[in-house]
């Protein structure tokens, strides 16, 4: 059964793109070069009648690299104010190249509140309706500048989560998170060579969730472990979800066209109820495998997750 075939008839659609997809490493300036080609692919998709939302990361490196500040900043407040000075340099740019092919862009900027109090979610999926009937493409973004932890509803702390909600608010069909990964593997690539990559993932187990490692860039925030969060809420939600590189944008193309592209996490209705599908063993990874197995009875251990052997 080809997973991906159903990619393709996918009408509602949520798309993430994370802080380093859409700037350059070497400067936090927004990469206007990814950006337009990001927009013209998005408005290809509206023609063809797809519904498309925007989740978009950026504002606080936009807003640091503004205001001159090199690392990531620990301070709440500066934080915040990096925000406010980033977003509105970030939906500026939205807004300029959108209207470029006739279409018009909504800013929507969500608190925890919006998606998890009964009243802000009906008030916030209203929002989406009416903008989806006018054909306007929403733009959105946490609230950085006003979001706090508080104890009643707490922030979404990522956008993978909060496209996520997102996904699950407005009832999609698909979410796409690009970002600076290929996708979900059993081990972090960058230290353990012999990581497997996980094509298909038809359930989320403890041993999947244990695959979960941290923050991968200075700029973004979302690392695996988020991704595998904001997946339970989207396939729970009956929404497929696929983690892909965002290095080269015209990657979700290939995810609308239903390649074998990143990794695919499937709805809960969907037909498809086999295994997880991964790439094939190693000769070294599987002889480590069998060892560890004999060495523990059968039981896998983090041993084998671990990065250091």
């Amino acid at each position: 059964m080809d997973v991906r075939e159903s990619l393709k008839d996918k009408k509602k659609i949520v798309i993430k793109v994370g802080t380093s997809t859409i700037t350059h490493k070497e400067t936090g300036n927004i990469d206007l070069d990814k950006l337009e080609k990001f927009v013209r692919i998005l408005t290809n998709l509206i023609n063809k009648g797809k519904e498309v939302i925007v989740v978009s990361s950026g504002a606080i490196g936009i807003g640091r690299n503004i205001l001159g500040l090199k690392e990531r900043p620990k301070d709440k407040a500066i934080r915040q104010a990096c925000a406010a000075v980033g977003q509105g340099k970030l939906i500026m740019m939205y807004e300029k190249l959108f209207a470029e092919y006739g279409y018009l862009t909504a800013q929507v900027l969500l608190t925890k509140e919006s998606i998890s109090n009964g009243v802000c979610a009906k008030n916030a999926r209203s929002t989406f309706e009416q903008l989806s009937k006018m054909k306007v493409i929403p733009i959105v973004n946490e609230n950085d500048a006003i979001s706090v932890d508080e104890e009643g509803y707490g922030n979404f702390g990522d956008n993978d989560t909060m496209a996520a909600d997102v996904a699950s608010l407005v009832n999609a069909d698909l979410l796409i998170l690009m970002s600076d990964i290929n996708g979900l593997y059993t081990d972090d690539p960058k230290e353990n060579p012999n990581a497997r990559f996980v094509h298909t993932v038809s359930r989320i187990d403890s041993e999947l969730e244990r695959m979960g490692r941290g923050s991968g860039t200075s700029l973004g925030t979302g690392g695996m472990a988020t991704k595998i969060k904001a997946a339970k809420i989207a396939t729970n939600a009956n929404a497929d979800m696929v983690i892909a590189n965002g290095e080269s944008i015209y990657m979700i193309n290939d995810i609308m066209a239903g390649k074998k592209v990143g990794t695919i996490f499937l709805s809960k209705k969907h037909p498809y109820k086999g295994e997880n599908e991964l790439a094939p063993i190693k000769d070294i990874y599987r002889k480590h495998r069998n060892k560890i197995m004999k060495n523990t009875k059968g039981e896998l251990n983090d041993e084998l997750y671990a990065s250091n052997w």
